[in-house]
């Protein structure tokens, strides 16, 4: 068919002039520059609150503090700067992971480009599975038809006939055709309708959850500090002075960097994801991969590694295994694209037989189905057929007793769910009749030697695994034995007749043999009643199960419709890879959790305390400088929890939003005893000066709630678990910059060194106080399904 068309297309200099024309053929994303991400942050509460309080401070004349409310207002942007050009950079290498390749007629040859080079005038081919790359006009259809459904929403194919047109992001459903681009990138129907639409996207549960613990928190600081003010303002203190402390708190105590923070991690984890080799396309999936506890595998490429071998030699006769075997090398070809012959080949060469010559050599083809040789076995020439085993029986004349044998090894072979490969022999070669039965091989699909092991971790991890595949039953039901999959293999006709009613119905089956695509859809549907069901594809015909399943997983040399439906693709075979999926998803979720139990006692130790000492003290025991160095400091170790080294959840990873208020709430009480119990020993029993108990009370602040993070990161004992290199060296970095402002004066009170260690040593022991509340709370099940 492409033949036919090698006059068309363009040449290479016509098609760099076309593309300097018009350029690549993306959807290009509204990207922001950086004075438009600066707008956009410069909007954002925390700017909004430090520009606010640098406003209040230059109108009191305190110039010391506008500088530093500026350079900390500076210090944000860039930080955020900075992470957003990391996540362009992590997108835009992802993204090239999944370009697409396309056979494109130029300077009169075929070869395959990638889909962002094409141009108008470029000429395509196309076949089923393939997505439509560009806008394009048919000129030789055969049989094509295009599902249209991301275009008209018509799931239904529509035929294409020659001069019809075919637009970006369709796929081909059926058929081949040769066709024209006439339009590319945004100058294509899809992109034409892309500028029209509002690029923002539904929020997923796990954004929406970490929006409502921010609008939490900001609610009860912006009632404290209303009460605040109410109180202040009847003592008859300035309002200036009253607004810029309200605003200090307001900084320290909202958790404004949550959604940052938040976007990090999974930014981060997505990234370890995509090293892994699978790529995320949508990211609400990692909630539900990190949820999955029903796994639909395919077999082939997935739990097998797709490569045919030699399972067991079978002779009759006389030979020896080591003469079969290198009689049935003599009938391979040269082309390694066919899977018997290089089982065949490579069982040969490991059992160290030298290449036999071939004399004489006629091709298996779809009317003999068998392949013929003429070598020499001991100096003598050998007539050598080989194939399937009814044809080369046909050819021999076999004995009562050897005919039941065979009937036996054939029996017991597909009872064993092996394939066979017969050879026969004769010495005179004029004609194939007559001919000795040699032997037998029982021909496997390779189990990959990872696989049992991975299968038994993600049952450990709450992880069901059941086969899907497309074979019989009988190699269905040998491949899962030898996996360790407990249960049955039900056959096409028991799959019509199965309705999964209740997880209980899939604890005695293995797995799913002879399904067609319309069986597996039913799968998937029915499953995900009950489970979050990840299900592997490669096919066009598995497009239907994968859009059902909870997380579609398009596996390596998947079609291309399939890759750009799928939730994840996979960039390497094996179910070890979906397995790194399941687990770094779940370590994602694991840390986040962990924030947000951390910043929440954080915010409610800040917040009660400085409310609970404003009403008894009538004043503050931080300054407005304290308490916007604070909330800064607090932010820099929290970047580095993207990284914490974290224990993998062993359940399916739904967060218990009871369980962590509670342990939030056990944290923060604990911070609140810890915080209020210094200030009276400082101010009541030491009796010491005003503005040093502000210098030792912010210093304890920080000490004490970056230690928080080593007791909050993990469910076991913190010197169990200690977190990552990157957090230990953020939270000391923090603790001893609080240590050096302390210590020398910087932008504070100076205390003596007996007060930094008493601060120290005082932060060390109630971090024992609070690993003691996580023992009495009994947290050993963070995740539970809620």
């Amino acid at each position: 068919m492409e033949s036919h068309h090698i006059q068309l297309g363009l040449t290479s200099a016509q098609a760099r002039q076309q593309l300097d024309k018009y350029g690549f053929n993306r959807i290009a994303e509204k990207k922001r520059n950086s004075l438009q991400k600066f707008a956009h942050w410069a909007a954002s509460p925390i700017s909004l609150m430090l520009l606010a309080a640098a406003i209040l401070s230059l109108t009191l004349d305190k110039i010391f503090d506008v500088w530093l409310i500026l350079t900390l207002y500076a210090l944000n942007f860039f930080i955020q700067l900075w992470h957003e050009h990391k996540a362009d950079q992590a997108v835009e290498k992802l993204e090239s992971n999944l370009s697409a390749q396309i056979r494109t007629c130029r300077d009169g040859r075929w070869q395959q480009i990638d889909s962002s080079q094409l141009v108008p005038g470029d000429v395509i081919s196309l076949f089923a599975g393939s997505v439509v790359p560009a806008d394009v006009h048919i000129l030789d259809s055969r049989n094509v038809s295009i599902n249209e459904s991301a275009v008209t929403g018509e799931s239904l194919p529509k035929e294409k006939n020659n001069g019809d047109y075919a637009f970006t992001g369709t796929f081909v459903a059926t058929g081949q055709a040769v066709a024209e681009v006439v339009a590319t990138g945004m100058r294509t129907r899809f992109g034409k309708t892309i500028k029209l639409v509002d690029n923002s996207s539904k929020k997923s549960l796990l954004e929406q959850d970490i929006l409502n613990i921010s609008k939490f928190l900001s609610t009860i600081s912006i009632a404290i500090v209303a009460i605040f003010s109410i109180l202040f303002l009847a003592l008859h203190q300035s309002i200036r002075d009253v607004v810029t402390v309200d605003l200090s708190l307001l900084i320290a105590g909202i958790p404004v960097a949550l959604p940052t923070v938040m976007s990090i991690i999974i930014g981060i984890g997505i990234l370890e994801l995509a090293k892994k080799q699978a790529v995320v396309r949508r990211l609400s999936s990692l909630e539900d991969l990190a949820n999955v506890n029903l796994l639909l595998s395919d077999k082939t490429g997935t739990l097998t590694q797709n490569e045919i071998q030699v399972a067991k030699v079978i002779p009759y006769g006389k030979l020896s295994q080591k003469d079969l075997v290198a009689l049935a090398s003599s009938t391979t070809g040269d082309d390694d694209r066919n899977p018997i012959d290089n089982a065949v080949k490579n069982q040969a060469k490991n059992l160290g037989l030298p290449a036999m010559p071939q004399l004489k050599y006629i091709p298996a083809d779809s009317q003999r189905k068998r392949a013929t040789a003429v070598t020499l076995l001991n100096n003598n020439r050998i007539l050598v057929s080989a194939g399937a085993v009814q044809v080369i029986e046909s050819l021999c004349e076999l004995s009562e007793q050897a005919k039941k044998r065979l009937d036996d090894d054939i029996t017991e072979a597909a009872v064993s769910g092996y394939r066979l490969h017969a050879i026969a022999i004769k010495k005179d070669e004029d004609e194939e009749k007559g001919m000795v039965f040699a032997g037998l091989l029982l021909l496997s699909d390779t189990i990959r030697p990872e696989a049992k092991e991975v299968i038994d971790f993600l049952r450990q991890q709450g992880v069901n695994v059941k086969m899907v595949t497309g074979d019989n039953h009988l190699i269905a039901q040998r491949v899962a034995s030898e996996l360790g999959l407990e249960g049955k293999i039900l056959t096409s006709e028991e799959i019509a007749r199965f309705k999964l009613d209740s997880p209980a119905q899939l604890k005695n089956i293995a797995g799913f043999a002879e399904v067609l695509p319309e069986d597996k859809l039913r799968l998937a549907q029915e499953a995900e009643n009950f489970y979050t069901v990840a299900m592997t594809g490669d096919g066009i015909n598995d497009l239907p199960a994968i859009k059902a399943a909870g997380v579609g997983v398009a596996v390596k040399n998947a079609v291309d419709a399939l890759r750009t439906t799928a939730d994840i693709v996979l960039l390497s075979d094996g179910i070890t890879v979906i397995k790194d999926a399941i687990v770094e998803s779940r370590k994602i979720f694991a840390r986040l959790y962990h924030y947000s139990v951390f910043r929440l006692s954080e915010s409610f130790r800040i917040i009660i305390t400085i409310a609970v000492l404003g009403f008894i003290y009538h004043t503050y025991p931080l300054t407005p400088i304290h308490l916007l160095l604070l909330a800064f400091l607090n932010d820099v170790p929290i970047v580095s929890l993207a990284y914490d080294r974290v224990r993998v959840p062993r359940q399916p990873a739904k967060i218990n939003i009871k369980q962590r208020f509670v342990l939030s709430t056990l944290y923060g009480m604990a911070g609140i005893a810890n915080s209020l119990l210094m200030f009276f020993l400082l101010k009541d029993l030491l009796h010491i000066d005003w503005v040093m108990i502000q210098t030792v009370f912010f210093l304890k602040l920080v000490v004490s709630g970056h230690l928080l993070i080593y007791v909050a990161h993990t469910d076991e004992r913190w010197w169990r678990m200690l977190p990552s290199k990157q957090v230990i060296g953020a939270t000391l970095f923090t603790q001893l910059l609080a240590t050096a402002f302390a210590l020398f004066g910087w932008f504070t009170q100076k205390i003596s060194w007996e007060m930094v260690l008493l601060v120290w040593v005082w932060s060390f022991i109630w971090m024992q106080v609070s690993e003691l509340a996580k023992i009495v709370r009994g947290i050993g099940k963070t995740y539970q399904n809620s």
